[in-house]
C-alpha cells in the first residue's frame, strides 16, 4: 500500500466522519494508524448489494454423528467428495443413503444434500432432480425442508425458470411478491406469523431467494415484478423492497431510473429511499433526476447519497451540479465537503480552478482544509504549487498552513524547496511540520540529508530532538552510526 493510498484512506475516513488519531503535535497520523477499510467505502456497499447474488461458498454436511448407524460410511464418503467439490460424486452417494436405508439417521440431511450438489452440478436434469428430491424431503422430513430445504427449492426452481420452465417462474413471481402459500419457508416470530425483520435473507426467507432469482430475468419479465414488490407498503416487505431496489438498478430500461426515483421519493423506509439513490449511479440518465434531489430540502442522508451517485457519473453536467452544491452557503457543511471530496477524486480543469477559487471565498477552515486535500488528489495541475503559497501565506491560520505544507509534500514538491523554506522559516511549529513532512519521504535521499543536517546543525534543541526522533524511524543505513556517536558524544 502507498504512502498516497493510506492517505487518501484517511482522508475519505475523515470525509466519511471516521476519526483519525493524531500525534501529540497534531500532525497527520502514520499509516499504521489509518483504517484500512475506509479506503472502500463504496466498495463495501457494493460488495454488501451483491453477496447474495454470486456463488456462496458452499454449507458443508454436519460432521458425523451416528458411528452405529449402517449408512454412516456413505454419509463420511458423499461428506468427502462434497468438500473437495465433485458434486456428481457426492449426489451419487448421497441419494443412496435415503433408499437404502431410509430408516437412518442421515436419511434426511442425505435427501437435502444430495438436492444442493445436484443444485451445484447445474445440468438442466440435475436442476429438475434436484427439485423433485427436495419435493419428497418436504414429504418425508418437514422439519429440515422448512429450515434449509424451501430457500434451496426457491433457488432451484430461480434456475430453471431462467431456462424456460414456466411453472417455476410462476412460483418466482408469486414468492418474490410474498405470497403466503407460496412462501413456504416463512421463519416465525414467537408463534405469530412472518419475521418481518428488514434484514431477513436468502438463508431465512425464500422471498428472498425468489427475488435473487429474478436477477438473472430478462427486465421484460422481472420489472413487472419488482414494481409490484416496490409498491407494497406493508412492514414484513421491507427486506424485499432493499432488495428489489437493486435489481431495478441491474435492469437497463426507460423505466429504470424513474422508478428509482419514486421509490426515493415517497417509500416509507428510510434505507429504501437511500439504496435508491446510491443506485442510480449505475443508470445512465439519472443526472437531472439526482440534481432535483440536491436543490430540494430533503433528508441529509439522501442528498449525501445523490452527491456519490452524480460522482460516478460520466456526464459533465453531474460535475457541473458537484460545483454548484459545493459553493452555496446556504447547504449543510458537511455535504458541501463531500461535494468538495468527490470534487477532487475527478481531475479537470473545470474543477481544479473552481476548487482554488471557493477556497479564496471560504471562512470555513472546516471546507477549506477539505480543498487543500482535493486539490492535493489532482497531480500536474500546478496544485503542489499553489499548496505552497497555502504554506507560506501568514494571513492564513497556523493549521491550514500545516496542512497546505503536509499535502504539498505528499504531492510531490522538490525536497529542494522543502529544504529551503525550512532555512528561511522562523515559525518552530512550521519547521516541525517541515521535518514531519521530510520524515514521509524518508526514500528519498535528499530528504534524509536534510534531515541529519537539522539533527546536527539546528540551533533548537526541541527541532533537533524532532529530527532525531523521524531518523530514528527511518531505514536509512547511516541512522545507526549517527546515534550511535550522539550517544557518545
Amino acid at each position: 500500500m502507498t504512502m498516497r493510498t493510506i492517505l487518501t484512506a484517511a482522508a475519505i475516513i475523515s470525509s466519511a466522519g471516521f476519526g483519525v488519531a493524531k500525534s501529540p503535535t497534531r500532525q497527520p497520523s502514520s499509516p499504521s494508524s489509518v483504517s484500512a477499510y475506509a479506503l472502500a467505502s463504496r466498495d463495501a456497499q457494493l460488495t454488501s448489494a451483491f453477496a447474495s447474488f454470486g456463488d456462496q461458498s458452499d454449507p458443508l454436511p454436519p460432521v458425523p454423528w451416528a458411528k452405529a448407524d449402517p449408512a454412516d460410511s456413505l454419509y463420511r464418503l458423499a461428506r468427502e467428495a462434497m468438500s473437495r467439490g465433485d458434486y456428481k460424486r457426492a449426489a451419487d452417494i448421497f441419494h443412496s443413503i435415503p433408499e437404502r436405508y431410509p430408516q437412518s439417521a442421515y436419511a434426511g440431511q442425505s435427501l437435502y444434500f444430495e438436492a444442493y450438489s445436484l443444485y451445484r452440478s447445474g445440468g438442466d436434469e440435475d436442476l429438475s432432480t434436484a427439485r423433485d428430491r427436495l419435493t419428497l424431503l418436504k414429504q418425508r422430513f418437514p422439519a429440515i425442508a422448512k429450515k434449509d430445504g424451501d430457500p434451496l427449492l426457491t433457488r432451484v426452481c430461480g434456475e430453471l425458470a431462467q431456462r424456460g420452465d414456466e411453472s417455476c417462474a410462476a412460483s418466482i413471481d408469486r414468492k418474490a411478491q410474498g405470497d403466503s402459500d407460496a412462501a413456504g419457508s416463512e421463519t416465525r416470530v414467537a408463534g405469530q406469523g412472518r419475521n418481518c425483520s428488514p434484514d431477513a435473507d436468502e438463508g431465512t426467507d425464500d422471498r428472498i431467494a425468489a427475488l435473487n432469482a429474478l436477477l438473472q430475468m430478462d427486465a421484460e419479465r422481472a420489472m413487472p415484478i419488482l414494481q409490484k414488490v416496490l409498491a407494497r407498503r406493508d412492514p414484513c416487505s421491507v427486506a424485499l423492497r432493499r432488495k428489489a431496489v437493486f435489481l431495478v438498478s441491474q435492469k437497463r430500461t426507460d423505466q429504470t431510473a424513474n422508478i428509482l426515483m419514486s421509490v426515493a421519493r415517497s417509500d416509507p423506509d428510510q434505507e429504501v429511499r437511500e439504496q435508491a439513490v446510491f443506485w442510480l449511479y449505475q443508470v445512465p440518465g439519472s443526472t437531472g433526476l439526482l440534481e432535483e434531489i440536491l436543490k430540494g430540502n430533503g433528508d441529509e442522508n439522501i442528498k449525501e447519497k445523490a452527491l456519490f451517485s452524480l460522482s460516478q457519473q460520466n456526464e459533465p453536467r453531474a460535475q457541473q451540479a458537484l460545483r454548484d452544491f459545493a459553493a452555496r452557503e446556504s447547504e449543510n457543511g458537511d455535504l458541501r465537503e463531500k461535494a468538495i471530496f468527490w470534487l477532487g477524486q475527478r481531475r479537470s480543469t473545470e474543477n481544479t480552478e473552481f476548487l482554488r477559487n471557493l477556497y479564496s471565498r471560504l471562512t470555513s477552515e472546516d471546507l477549506k482544509e477539505k480543498i487543500l486535500f482535493s486539490l492535493s488528489q489532482q497531480r500536474g495541475a500546478g496544485n503542489e504549487q499553489w499548496l505552497m503559497n497555502i504554506a507560506v501565506n501568514s494571513k492564513e491560520s497556523i493549521e491550514l498552513r500545516k496542512k497546505a505544507l503536509f499535502w504539498a509534500g505528499q504531492s510531490g514538491v522538490a525536497i529542494s524547496e522543502m529544504s529551503k523554506l525550512y532555512d528561511r522559516m522562523n515559525d518552530t511549529e512550521m519547521k516541525e511540520q517541515i521535518i514531519f513532512v521530510l520524515s514521509q519521504r524518508q526514500h528519498d535521499p535528499a530528504a534524509m540529508d536534510k534531515m541529519f543536517d537539522i539533527a546536527k546543525n539546528e540551533k533548537d534543541a526541541e527541532l533537533r530532538k524532532k529530527a532525531i526522533f523521524w531518523l530514528g524511524q527511518s531505514h536509512d543505513p547511516r541512522v545507526q552510526q549517527f546515534l550511535i556517536d550522539l550517544i557518545n558524544k
